[in-house]
């Protein structure tokens, strides 16, 4: 049972498209796969990250903030719609960037126009225009003093009069998880008018966001859904604990007094479709890319939706969706991530 939803702002445009891909399911001769377009949610915001800041950006205006602090990759899309987002609702946005590798020194801080011209298109571009401030820094600092840098800029902010509000990398924590329970919804809905009962679906995962949000949603509306989450980064027992915290703290705010929902919850993630490792590419990616592009006019990303759907794809032929009549895929957006591989993909021009 869902309890009552906390203030959201009006942002993306909703609901998305529900739509089959019967082309590339009769070519893999498995279950018919049916698109959730949620890469159409807006325009520059686009992608699943807009479900997560219609709730993020409301708390952050309830509770009187100015200031947007964020972080994620150089091509991070939930940064790219999180600038877009507060030029549009006039607060000020600061990015922190986790920059490629470098000689330089541990704690160096770098700022967009350091960057060089292959970093500096895609989402950063759009970073740039919208206005964010950005700080880049090299992976080993930025893992190692996540906390302590938000403290700095935080305090920074502070002693100048702003107030920040804090959203963690992909807007994915208790209050971001709405997002993505309302989709669980809204998919219910899309079932019914399209007269179709699937068992799965499947999503990018990453900061586990989307993945919790849908996994969440679906068990709240007693809905035997089977939600996979398909790993960019990281491991299983990863996801399952992130997971089960953003739960946890989703019911301290909403749901207090009621039975331990992240002990009950079933969270399925694979990890066979990482690939050399987070926005790395393999050529079986690239290939399936261009092969869905080619045959239905959907255009993954490299990072996310590509490798999801590679490894939907690869699951459909090691007959885990045998016996299923549909399977619901989640495009999840990213589409500014694929300039950055145009290398790449260049080499499997057919």
């Amino acid at each position: 049972m869902l309890p009552n939803y906390p203030p959201k702002l009006s942002l993306a445009n909703l609901p998305t498209e529900f739509r089959p891909l019967d082309r590339v399911s009769e070519l893999l001769a498995g279950p018919r796969i049916w698109l959730k377009c949620d890469d159409q949610t807006g325009s520059l915001v686009s992608g699943n990250k807009i479900r997560k800041l219609e709730f993020l950006m409301a708390d952050a205006k309830a509770k009187g903030c100015d200031t947007v602090l964020t972080c994620g990759g150089m091509q991070s899309n939930h940064c790219r719609a999180t600038a877009a987002v507060a030029a549009r609702l006039g607060l000020k946005c600061h990015l922190i960037l986790r920059g490629p590798k470098s000689q330089s020194d541990s704690q160096a801080v770098h700022d967009v126009q350091s960057c060089t011209a292959k970093q500096y298109q895609g989402n950063l571009l759009l970073d740039d225009l919208c206005g964010a401030e950005v700080s880049v820094y090299p992976p080993t600092y930025y893992f190692a003093r996540m906390n302590e840098i938000f403290d700095e800029h935080v305090k920074r902010y502070q002693a100048s009069g702003h107030t920040c509000y804090t959203i963690p990398t992909g807007g994915s924590n208790g209050v971001g998880l709405w997002g993505y329970i309302e989709a669980a919804r809204e998919l219910v809905d899309d079932f019914s008018r399209s007269a179709v009962s699937p068992s799965s679906v499947v999503c990018a995962t990453g900061s586990a966001g989307t993945q919790g949000g849908l996994s969440l949603g679906f068990q709240l509306l007693d809905h035997p859904m089977n939600v996979i989450g398909m790993a960019v980064c990281d491991s299983v027992e990863y996801f399952d604990s992130k997971i089960r915290e953003d739960v946890k703290e989703w019911q301290t705010l909403y749901m207090p007094n009621e039975p331990d929902v992240a002990a009950t919850m079933n969270i399925h993630t694979l990890d066979r479709y990482i690939g050399p490792g987070y926005a790395m590419g393999y050529p079986e990616l690239f290939e399936c890319i261009r092969w869905l592009a080619k045959n239905e006019g959907v255009v993954l990303d490299p990072v996310y939706t590509g490798k999801a759907f590679y490894g939907l794809t690869q699951e459909i032929k090691r007959g885990r969706f045998d016996g299923q009549s549909d399977v619901v895929f989640v495009h999840t957006g990213g589409i500014y991530g694929i300039f950055p591989f145009n290398e790449e993909l260049k080499g499997f021009v057919q």
